[in-house]
């Protein structure tokens, strides 16, 4: 969109390790001008894992006349969710990643002043039928041409499924997956020697830990993988992401906590890391 339209895409480096939400804060703002048109946020961070302070940044920008759409891939199901109160301008999220829903289960959420702005990228039947109970919004997203809708339409029998697996439902599932997730990453901060990255107050039921230096070159590939995370996949059967962060060699193993997960699992591939790293090194 910016080279069709001559804009220019401005990115805010957040730090990373960081001491606080508030450096997240100052670093998004400050990269705001008079001639910002919108601003694109990441609920939570998909690389670091991080869950911003959306609420504040939200009501910060769009003070400011500026539309913020925000990216909250990994906040259903990770987080207790309230998009109607956090109003930003749209809100888009998955639902196979912390549901569990089938791949292609996801939503657009946009502010009622912006609807009329928003269509879909298929142009279907609701473009031109007359308008019943429904805005003409509604109409254009309800049926847009071939799309297959069975994964979006699991979506309220995976919401009850997961809810009534463990006593307490969602509330407890988050609860759950976080404790583990924090504990995990003392673990292995720990066995690693490494001061955490950020907050505790920042992590949700993912967390990326800072590694030794990989290889230099930049990926070649979005299939791109560290050898150090074939290694823990093809000698320990560990999957886990080794992510080059923020440029090669650095980078990072970013996990993460579900109802399935184990304590013992993280102490596995702190010392299966602790293992393969010392053999690199």
């Amino acid at each position: 969109m910016a080279a069709r339209t001559g804009a220019t895409v401005i990115v805010a480096e957040i730090p990373f390790p960081l001491d606080s939400p508030g450096q997240a804060v100052e670093t998004i703002l400050s990269r705001l001008t008079p001639r910002t048109k919108l601003v694109l946020l990441d609920h939570i961070t998909s690389q670091t894992a991080m869950i911003l302070p959306i609420a504040h940044l939200v009501e910060e920008i769009e003070n400011r006349g500026i539309p913020v759409l925000v990216d909250g891939a990994h906040a259903p199901g990770m987080i207790d969710l309230q998009i109607d109160e956090l109003c930003a301008s749209f809100y888009t999220g998955n639902c196979h990643k912390w549901l569990c829903a089938p791949k292609g289960a996801a939503f657009l959420w946009v502010r009622h002043d912006h609807r009329k702005l928003i269509r879909p990228l298929v142009i279907s039947h609701g473009a031109t039928i007359p308008l019943g109970q429904h805005s003409r919004f509604r109409m254009e997203f309800d049926w847009v041409g071939t799309d297959d809708p069975t994964a979006f339409l699991s979506i309220p029998s995976v919401i009850t499924c997961l809810g009534s697996m463990i006593e307490g439902g969602w509330p407890a599932i988050r609860n759950h997956n976080r404790n583990l997730a924090v504990k995990a990453r003392k673990l292995m901060c720990e066995m690693l020697e490494i001061d955490p990255p950020c907050p505790d107050s920042m992590i949700g039921s993912m967390a990326a830990i800072p590694i030794s230096d990989g290889l230099p070159n930049p990926v070649e590939s979005p299939l791109y993988c560290d050898p150090l995370q074939d290694r823990l996949l093809f000698e320990s059967s560990i999957e886990v992401p080794i992510i080059p962060w923020p440029t090669p060699p650095r980078r990072l193993v970013r996990i993460s906590a579900q109802l399935y997960n184990t304590e013992a699992q993280y102490q596995f591939l702190a010392n299966s890391l602790d293992l393969h790293l010392a053999d690199a090194g």
